[in-house]
Order: C-alpha cells, then structure tokens, then sequence
C-alpha cells in the first residue's frame, strides 16, 4: 500500500435519521431554476432543461452548526431544497427505473452568494465562486426511501421566525425521476451522491446573527444559524 503525502481528509458524510450509520458522501450535484415561481423570480426561461452544477462534497454542514458568514459577498441568500441521496449508481438511468437508485431523501439549503452569481451569469462565466463555496451545502438527517417516496410535501424556511418561502415539492418543474434520468445521462452516478433538487420562490439575504429554519414535509427540519463574517 502507498504511503500518502500527508494524512487524506476525512470522508464528507450526511446523518441518517433513527440510525447510527452515516451516509458517505461522494458528490454533490444542484438543479437550478425548478420551481415555476423561482424562475419568474429570476428572470430565466422556463422551458429550459434542467440547469446542473456542483458542490464540492466538503461543504457540507451539520444540522444545527453555524454557518460562517461567506467572504467576498454583501448578498449572501439561502434555498430551502428537497435533497436527494443516491444509494445505487449507474448511467443512463431510465425515469421508469429512477427511483429505484435513491437512498433517502432530507433537507438541504442551497446557500449562495447572489452578487457572484449574478457577475457570473453577466459574463456567461461558471457559479463555481458563488454556489461552491465553504460551508455551503446544510444538509438535515437522510430519511431513508425504505419508509416511502417523497413527490409532494410542503417545503417552507424561516428566517428569525419568520416565513421567507413555501411551497410544496409536487410543484417542481422537473421531478425527482427526471432530474436522476437527466443527470445520469451526463454523468455516472454512485451511491454517496447527493443532488439538491431547486429551490422555491422567495429567495433572500442573510446577515451574521440570523436563525434559520426550513423543512419538507415528513423529513427532519434543518436548523442553522449565520455566524460571524470570515476573514477576507
């Protein structure tokens, strides 16, 4: 066996709900724009195929950790998210035999900085900067799929108590079939993956202090606080 450099990182993993065992992470993939009302929020084209881009998986959070306040931003915005864990890998996935590959399901915040997303989009540059970021990635306990499919749920957040999004996932522009077909098309899933599935109208800024609370319906609500600034 090779020595390595240095000791290799820990491996990212997600709690899972009444278990012991965690979920080992190995990636971390996003739709974007897969709520109606989010996108009339944003200005983009609803008829468009579903929009990926990746977290990397070390910017998880634990349920009720603090979260840093991200650096080099001023509009620093949560997205409540339905997150989708994959227990069975494969490519080309067919939407009749999607489900199948699904782990879990829990609650997730899509945490971004908007300012960096918005130069990004501008320039037609990649949201690396602004959606892959430290500590980006809160994910709740994994339920897993064994206790039932999740296609329709109230998903809602708080911000200080009080209510900044809801929804229910039966809304998504793309389901969960769908968004694992696409995806498996583009790259070969493994189990350990994680996908965010978008986020419902309602979008907004966060400051050092705030208490945020957001959930979908039957899975274990997730629970952060916004920390101090980092140092730039």
């Amino acid at each position: 066996m090779s020595d390595f450099a240095f000791p290799p990182p820990a491996t990212p993993s997600v709690a899972v709900a009444a278990a012991d065992e965690r979920f080992p992470v190995h990636r971390i993939y996003c739709v974007g724009l897969n709520y109606a009302d989010h996108i009339r929020e944003m200005g983009a084209d609803p008829e468009a195929p579903p929009l990926f881009f990746m977290k990397p998986a070390d910017a998880l959070v634990a349920n009720g950790a603090a979260i840093p306040y991200p650096p080099a931003t001023t509009n620093f915005h949560y997205e409540i998210e339905l997150v989708v864990a994959i227990g069975r890998g494969g490519r080309d996935v067919s939407v009749e035999n999607a489900l199948g590959h699904v782990f879990g399901y829990a609650a997730g915040n899509d945490l971004t900085r908007r300012d960096l997303q918005h130069a990004a989009k501008k320039r037609g540059e990649p949201w690396d900067t602004a959606k892959g970021f430290d500590c980006s990635a809160p994910v709740a306990a994994i339920r897993p799929a064994a206790q039932g499919h999740l296609s329709r749920g109230r998903i809602w957040l708080t911000v200080n108590g009080e209510r900044r999004q809801e929804s229910d996932v039966s809304t998504m522009v793309w389901d969960v079939p769908h968004i694992i077909a696409a995806l498996s098309r583009l790259y070969e899933l493994r189990p350990g993956d994680l996908i965010f599935t978008g986020t419902p109208s309602g979008v907004g800024p966060l400051k050092p202090g705030d208490r945020l609370e957001g959930g979908i319906e039957g899975l274990e609500v997730l629970r952060n606080r916004i920390g101090p600034a980092q140092p730039a």
